[in-house]
Parts: C-alpha cells; sequence; structure tokens
C-alpha cells in the first residue's frame, strides 16, 4: 500500500497501519522523497492536502556535502516520522519501501533554473523537470537515492528517474500527442553534447523540432494519432527520431549509478515506470499500444535496465483486467522473466468501479506473473474503495 506521511500524521501512525494490516496487505511504500500536488484527502485531517517538494527526513551530511543541489526538508522531518514507521510497521510484520521521486521538483529548479529541460526553443518553461543529463542533477539523484536507503527501508523505489512528457497548466492550441512529444525534448547543452557522442546531429534535430512545434503554435493543422517510431519518423525525420533514441543511454547510465548507491546503503532498488499512470491517468483508458513499448519516449530502455535492476514497479491504470495482464506481460518479456515485477493498481476510480473487478485484475497480474500487487494509495482512496482489497488479494491465479 503506498501511504504519505502528511496521511499518517493527520490520522495517527497505529490506526492507519492496523487498518492496512487489516486488509491483508503486507507491506507499505511511503513516500521518503515527493513533490509538491494537492490532494482531496477523503479521510484526512484535511479534506484537502497541500504536499510540498522535499523529504520527511534529515538529509546525511555527507551525502550532499560540497553537492549544488539539496532535497528541500518537509515540515516535521526533525520528528523522524520515517524511523517511527519503520518501528511501528515492524511490529506487525508489515515491510516499509521507501518511494523517492528524483527529478519532479519546481522548488529545485526554481532556484537552479539552468537544471531544468530546455525546449527546443531555447526556453526552460518546465521549472519542476530536472534534466537526467545535468551533472548536478546526476549528482543529486545518487546522493538522493542514498539517502532514501540509509532510512532502513527494505527497497527504494525510483520514481521519475527518467524524462516527462511535456506538462502545462493551460493551452489554446490544439497539440497533437506527437507535436506535444517533440516540444518535451530537453536540448540543453548536456543532452545536445550526449547525442552527438553518439553520433546525432543534435543542432538539426533541434531544428526540426523548433520548425514543426513552431508551426503548430502558427497555425498548422496538429499531427494525430499514437507516438511511435515509425509515425515520428515520417513525421519529424529520422535525425529527430535518433536524437529521442539517444535519451536512453543517459537515463540507463543514471539508473545504474543510482542503483549502485542504493546497494552500498544494504538496500535494493525498485524502477518505477511512469508510462503506464500517463497513458491511463485521467480516464483508466489506455491508447492501445502498450506501456512497455511507450517507455522509450521518456528515454527507458527496458531492455537494458533488466541487466541493471532486479525489481520494476509497473503502474497499471486501465480498466480492462485483460489490458492490465497484457502490459505486465510486455514489460515481462522486456525486462527478463527472471526480474521481479510490482504492478501498482488502484483500486477506486476511474480504474476501478467495483469489488469484482479489482478483484479481476489482481488474477489477471498473478497469472500474468506478477510478484506483487501494489495499491495506490491510501490516503487518496475512500474507506469503501479501500475495503475492496482483502477480497482482492483473496484472489487465486
Amino acid at each position: 500500500m503506498y501511504v504519505f506521511v502528511e496521511d499518517i500524521r493527520g490520522e495517527g501512525l497505529d490506526k492507519v497501519l492496523d487498518r492496512v494490516a487489516g486488509y491483508g496487505v503486507r507491506g507499505v511504500t511511503v513516500a521518503a522523497a515527493y513533490h509538491a500536488t494537492r490532494d482531496v484527502t477523503p479521510h484526512g485531517q484535511s479534506r484537502l492536502t497541500r504536499r510540498r517538494d522535499g523529504v520527511h527526513f534529515t538529509p546525511p551530511e555527507d551525502l550532499f556535502d560540497g553537492l549544488r543541489l539539496t532535497p528541500p526538508v518537509q515540515e516535521g522531518a526533525a520528528e523522524e516520522p520515517l524511523a517511527a514507521l519503520r518501528q511501528a510497521a515492524s511490529v506487525r510484520g508489515i515491510a516499509v519501501h521507501g518511494l523517492a521521486v528524483f527529478l519532479r521538483n519546481a522548488t529545485l529548479g526554481l532556484a537552479h533554473p539552468d537544471v531544468t529541460v530546455r525546449d527546443c526553443f531555447g526556453d526552460r518553461g518546465s521549472p519542476a523537470d530536472l534534466c537526467p543529463a545535468h551533472p548536478d542533477v546526476r549528482a543529486y539523484a545518487r546522493a538522493l537515492a542514498a539517502a532514501v536507503a540509509r532510512q532502513g527501508v527494505d527497497t527504494v523505489v525510483a520514481d521519475s528517474l527518467h524524462f516527462r512528457g511535456l506538462d502545462y497548466d493551460r493551452s489554446a492550441v490544439p497539440l497533437g500527442p506527437m507535436d506535444a512529444y517533440l516540444f518535451s525534448l530537453c536540448f540543453c547543452d548536456f543532452c545536445m553534447r550526449r547525442a552527438a557522442d553518439l553520433g546525432v546531429d543534435a543542432e538539426t534535430a533541434r531544428e526540426e523540432c523548433a520548425r514543426i512545434v513552431g508551426g503548430v503554435l502558427d497555425g498548422d493543422p496538429p499531427a494525430q494519432g499514437e507516438v511511435t517510431r515509425a509515425a515520428l519518423t515520417a513525421y519529424a525525420g529520422p535525425e529527430v527520431v535518433a536524437y529521442a533514441r539517444a535519451r536512453s543511454e543517459t537515463v540507463t547510465s543514471l539508473v545504474s549509478a543510482v542503483a549502485e548507491a542504493v546497494a552500498e546503503e544494504g538496500s535494493r532498488l525498485v524502477f518505477l515506470d511512469a508510462t503506464g499512470a500517463v497513458k491511463g491517468d485521467a480516464d483508466g483508458l489506455p491508447a492501445p499500444c502498450l506501456a512497455a513499448h511507450d517507455a522509450w519516449q521518456s528515454g527507458v530502455d527496458l531492455l537494458a535496465l533488466g541487466d541493471l535492476v532486479h525489481s520494476f514497479g509497473v503502474c497499471a491504470y486501465a480498466r480492462d483486467p485483460a489490458r492490465v495482464a497484457d502490459d505486465v506481460g510486455a514489460y515481462r518479456r522486456s525486462v527478463g522473466r527472471d526480474r521481479e515485477i510490482r504492478v501498482v493498481l488502484r483500486p477506486g476510480p476511474p480504474d476501478t468501479d467495483s469489488a469484482a473487478r479489482l478483484a479481476a485484475k489482481v488474477r489477471a497480474v498473478r497469472a500474468a506473473g506478477a510478484r506483487a500487487v501494489d495499491f495506490y494509495a491510501y490516503g487518496l482512496a475512500p474507506f469503501p474503495v479501500l475495503d475492496r482489497i482483502p477480497e482482492a488479494l483473496s484472489q487465486t491465479p
């Protein structure tokens, strides 16, 4: 079960853990390092909870000493809520995993704009998106991973450890999926240099992206259809596709460094791929292309990561149990059948409208080879929705 420190603090640690244990859940994944957001929390101390960028612990000085980027510290971190959670969970036989959001931090991005992504027009309009190619960001990610592992968690669940898609509040321009993708590509000096080192004409790729996206912003019709390598080649040309593919080296090498840092602290890394969450977040009706096949768009090379990481988190945000099973199967084939797959399900809307549907999805993912089923998230779902979990966990393939 995914849980937030703010929810535990509001309801009471023992009360939350007793309820979670009553569902038959054997572990909690606590948001040790998270990003700013505002959540409707139906049974929280506040019904609208504001979460801030930062960590719920005091950053170890030896890990961040000399680094330009250090994580903001959450209110109440000095009370060591993670240590209290770990102790109370241990008494109940509940494992504790630490969720770390790595490259999504507007507080750091606003303070240090040069470490954020730079689009094809040269703008840095996404302060929350830290660029995984920037050396300062890479050093920060490695230190953050070690810091979370040092909290004594069983695993570090790595969220946003890759490039992210275009995020904006408003647009009166009907950007198509491929236009939005081209707009999201980072052309900072470090990204362009890495691509050039791999033989890509990075400047030509940038110019093509600016030409195409600029045309749509000027009134050209947007491109339709899903983003595939074939469609993107036809729309933007091979150099743009080569540039997009080159991003996987940046992500793979960063994940390798983070996994090493976690291992040095005696824990292990779970790589959480957000592709499935992005595809089905709004309505639980993802486009036909499977999440594992779209992961490359964020620079995620699942074949390469399968050699580096033992455990993968798959966000299966879909209404249809068969689609959920297909997504799990595609991940297993991509990362290797000996790798652990942890499937993240939402027990309520918009993905799940009944206990029967949740149970059907649990059966489906287990039959597809998932090692574990995780539920997102305790504080976001009403109690009647959470009450579906015991029946779902009793299912067999």
